[in-house]
This record gives structure tokens, C-alpha cells and sequence, in this order.
């Protein structure tokens, strides 16, 4: 997911490590755990993420991990509600929560301690989708679940100036999302900051009332896509993991075989022609292609020039390479992506056993 950035916080010694805002296709966060010798005994979501499906369920399905949601969220799966000042410790690291709701009503940034080094200062802030490097959340996205961007604004002004803004110049920043998301309107390409320097540079944090803070944070946004609110309420809610869904769904296609199909307009399944539609849904922050497995229209065609994105025919798509099956009565779309997130960066102190590790996942 272009834009999208995950965590993976963990001791050696503890043998324990949390994973932050993961994607739903976890491979690479158990990869990297098992590389280190440790297990992942957490999962935190900052908020109920609408422009991806998050991969809370499928952590905690393969390693039992316990779920973390800000206090105010509302899910069907059992999940530990995070308060002001709530703490989870990961041998010689304590994640503490903030509550920083604005982009959402739920949503929580998380101090990160390195106890051994200096447990009463925060080394870095996971501040999720409230502050971005150069940027904050958009307040706007909602609006259809009751939340008005004047309501929403006027918590995310008091989050930054009372919960971010007091913290040390040296605290490090690392948003859930970079350049390319559609969470915000003018994200850096950076991938992190620290709090000093956005106090200097960020636009929405310099010195001004909250009414006009939420007329800039809510001037020229971009259009949400549709799919937005469907992804935050389904992050929620206890739905079919990747692993599952993939069972039921889909079957390898090589690229070849599968324009080949869209040329003719059917292929067989179960031994019945089907019409095969291929379309692309794009934002600033998505470039991804649906297969429909079953008659039914597509609930998003924009239009464009399809064929610019396929991958090379030497390509395939595997199940691997889906990032989230949506089902519904009518119809059941396999989101494929095609740019695939690999781990770009890697943060760690000359010994991990007193820092932890911390890996920050990128797609």
C-alpha cells in the first residue's frame, strides 16, 4: 500500500515484540519475528483505518496476540481499550498511550521508552494518523458514521497542542502514513521527523485559534474515496482473516492467462462461463485491481486506462499477492496489489538487547 507505514517493536532478551497498524497479509512481521527469536504478544491499531484493511485479526489468530484499540472505539472482537497514560511493556521498552482523537474519535498515539537507556523521556511518538511529517489527519472522513469535520477538528486541535506538542524537541515522529495517502493533503515524503521540527515546519501546528486550524485542516482535501467508510467499519468488526477468505475465493492466475481471459470476456469456473471484469481503483494513496469472482457489477469503476498498471506478463498473482477480499451479498471483489510493501527501514540501537528492535514496514 503505497503511503502506508507499520511498526514491529520487540526485546531479544524478552522475547517478546508488538506489532503497530499491521497490513492483513502478515508474512513479513512473523517473518521478521522469527528471525530475531521473538514472539509477537501484541497488536495495536492507533485507529480504525478506512483506507486499508488492517491485520489485527489475522496477528492475533496466528500467534493469539491481545488486540489494542484507543478507549473510545467501538468493535465486535474482544480487544484491551487503551487510556491516557495505559502502558504495555516489551522488556526494556514501555509503549504508553495517548489519547488523540481528530482524525477519529478513537485514535491513540504511543509513547516508546527505552527504559534502560532513559525511562522518563519518550524516544520516539507512533502518532498513527494524528500527525504526519508535514501534516496532520484530515478531520472529514466521518462524516457518514456522525462525526462532523467541525466536531473532529476541534479534537484533533486540542490532541496536537495539549498531547504532541508538549513533548521533547528530540522525540521522534513516525506516522502510520507518508506521501501518497489520501488521510492527509500535503504529507512529506519523509518518512519520519521529530516533534522539533515539526513545531518549526508543520503548517496546521503553528500558533493559531481552533476555528481557524479547522478551516485550513478542511480546505482543499481531496475526495475520499467510497470504499473509505466500508474499510473503518469493517476493521471493527470480527470478518473472515485474509487467510480464510483466500481459501475461499481465489485461485492462482498468471497475468498471461488472465488478460487472455479479459480478452475474451470468459473464462470458466466450476465448469460455468463467467464474465471477468477488470477494473483499477486509483487515489493519490492506491493503485489496486479487483478480479469479480461472481456476476455482479463492481462497486467502483473510475474511469481510466486500465492496462497502464498490469504488472509484466511474467508476473503472477498469487494469493500472496491480494491485499483484501471484500464479500457481500451480491457480489465478492479480490483486491489485487500491485506494488507489494517490503521492510525499508530499520531502526535499532548498537544493542538491540537494551533498545529492543524496532522495523518499520513501508508499501
Amino acid at each position: 500500500m503505497p503511503g502506508h507505514a507499520s511498526y514491529v517493536i520487540g526485546d531479544e532478551e524478552a522475547g517478546i515484540a508488538a506489532v503497530i497498524d499491521p497490513q492483513r497479509d502478515i508474512d513479513r512481521y512473523l517473518t521478521f519475528a522469527s528471525d530475531y527469536g521473538i514472539r509477537i504478544a501484541h497488536v495495536f491499531l492507533t485507529h480504525l483505518h478506512a483506507d486499508f484493511i488492517a491485520g489485527h485479526l489475522e496477528v492475533r489468530d496466528r500467534t493469539g496476540a491481545t488486540i489494542y484499540l484507543g478507549a473510545a472505539a467501538n468493535a465486535e472482537y474482544a480487544f484491551q481499550p487503551l487510556h491516557d497514560g495505559d502502558a504495555v511493556e516489551i522488556g526494556g521498552t514501555r509503549l504508553v498511550a495517548l489519547e488523540t482523537p481528530g482524525h477519529t474519535p478513537e485514535s491513540i498515539s504511543l509513547l516508546v521508552y527505552n527504559l534502560v537507556k532513559n525511562a522518563e523521556r519518550p524516544h520516539a511518538v507512533l502518532t498513527g494518523d494524528t500527525l504526519f511529517v508535514g501534516d496532520v489527519g484530515r478531520p472529514d472522513l466521518r462524516a457518514s458514521l456522525g462525526w462532523s469535520a467541525t466536531d473532529l477538528g476541534a479534537l484533533l486541535y486540542t490532541s496536537l497542542r495539549d498531547k504532541l506538542l508538549p513533548l521533547p524537541d528530540a522525540t521522534f515522529v513516525y506516522p502510520t502514513h507518508g506521501a501518497g495517502s489520501l488521510c492527509g493533503k500535503a504529507i512529506g515524503k519523509e518518512t519520519f521527523s521529530t516533534i522539533g521540527e515539526q513545531r518549526a515546519s508543520n503548517y496546521a501546528l503553528q500558533p493559531m485559534g481552533q476555528a481557524a486550524f479547522i478551516d485550513l485542516v478542511t480546505a482543499d482535501q481531496a475526495d475520499a474515496p467510497a470504499y473509505f467508510t466500508y474499510d473503518a467499519v469493517l476493521n471493527s468488526r470480527e470478518r473472515p482473516t485474509l487467510d480464510q477468505a483466500l481459501a475461499r475465493e481465489v485461485t492462482p492466475l498468471t497475468i498471461t492467462t488472465l488478460l487472455a481471459e479479459q480478452v475474451r470476456g470468459t473464462r470458466s469456473t466450476r465448469g460455468t462461463p463467467q464474465s471477468l471484469p477488470l477494473r483499477t481503483c486509483l487515489g493519490a494513496s492506491t493503485s489496486a485491481w479487483w478480479v469479480s469472482t461472481r456476476p455482479g457489477p463492481a462497486p467502483y469503476s473510475p474511469p481510466m486506462n486500465p492496462w497502464s498498471l498490469l504488472p509484466t506478463p511474467a508476473q503472477k498473482w498469487t494469493p500472496r499477492c491480494v491485499s483484501d477480499a471484500l464479500a457481500s451479498t451480491r457480489w465478492s471483489d479480490i483486491w489485487m496489489a500491485v506494488s507489494q510493501a517490503q521492510p525499508r527501514h530499520r531502526i535499532s540501537s548498537p544493542r538491540q538487547s537494551e533498545w529492543g528492535l524496532m522495523s518499520r514496514h513501508r508499501g
